[in-house]
């Protein structure tokens, strides 16, 4: 009996894990509209990644002729659900209605206090220095056009509209959405979270941390460094926001709130 008992044990163990990769490989194909492996999907997922980080480094630290590939890329993130998504896949990643409409509100406040928070802390560190991120975005807007003596209106329809719309919409639908639940579906939830704040918080150097001068592109390590950490945290909070409502419409919003009220202190207290 122990003989039999012993030689049960691995066809069990093989058994449980033939069954597991089965329930992965269902749920990844009522995920994704193409019949694709976990490893796939995971290997498109961050090569679409990359690709996006790319347009991003062109779009914000190339050349000025170049800045339409940011728009574009936030863009091409946010039809990606059409293009590579079942109707189930969109539900799963979070494109439905919220519990309760009264998250967006939450969302919203929740994006009002993080912009001011990076506001504050940049302000506090580095005054109106080039080390302060808010400072440095806002000196990217100047390169893009020539901003001289347009009123605090005309600078929000130029900028804050946009990025109120592309860059909530794309980024949320790709990486809270689409990098999200593709993480998920080999690891946990808290691991694929922290995989894809990284990711998304990185990218972010690109905005600040990295920047473009006359003597070429200058990396500022210390301001860097707190810029990613403070973008990790924002990231998280969107995850969060996208997990507790249930809906990715939550993060969306609470996203257009942080990037609104960013360029409105931006254009407030630190425009020249």
């Amino acid at each position: 009996f122990v003989v039999l008992l012993r030689k049960s044990i691995p066809q069990n163990r093989n058994l449980k894990t033939a069954t597991l990769l089965s329930v992965r490989m269902r749920t990844i194909e009522m995920l994704y509209k193409y019949k694709i492996n976990i490893t796939t999907s995971l290997i498109i997922v961050l090569a679409l990644a990359l690709l996006f980080s790319i347009m991003r480094a062109i779009g914000t630290l190339g050349s000025s002729s170049f800045s339409w590939m940011l728009p574009l890329s936030f863009c091409i993130m946010a039809i990606l659900p059409l293009i590579l998504l079942t109707k189930n896949g969109r539900n799963e990643i979070g494109l439905l209605k919220p519990f309760k409409n009264s998250h967006y509100f939450i969302g919203v406040a929740f994006g009002v206090a993080a912009a001011f928070f990076c506001f504050v802390s940049g302000f506090v560190i580095f005054g109106k220095g080039v080390e302060n991120w808010f400072v440095n975005i806002g000196n990217s807007y100047k390169s893009i056009m020539d901003t001289t003596g347009m009123s605090f209106l005309t600078l929000n329809l130029i900028f804050t509209i946009p990025a109120v719309i592309f860059s909530p919409i794309g980024e949320e639908i790709f990486f809270r959405g689409i990098l999200q639940k593709t993480l998920e579906k080999k690891h946990s939830v808290m691991t694929s979270t922290i995989v894809e704040c990284i990711l998304f918080s990185l990218v972010h150097l690109c905005h600040h941390g990295i920047i473009k001068t006359s003597a070429g592109l200058v990396f500022l390590p210390l301001s860097a460094s707190l810029w990613v950490f403070q973008m990790f945290c924002v990231a998280f909070m969107f995850s969060w926001l996208r997990l507790k409502t249930g809906s990715i419409y939550v993060s969306i919003a609470s996203h257009a709130a942080f990037n609104m009220t960013m360029n409105f202190l931006i254009f407030i207290f630190l425009w020249n």
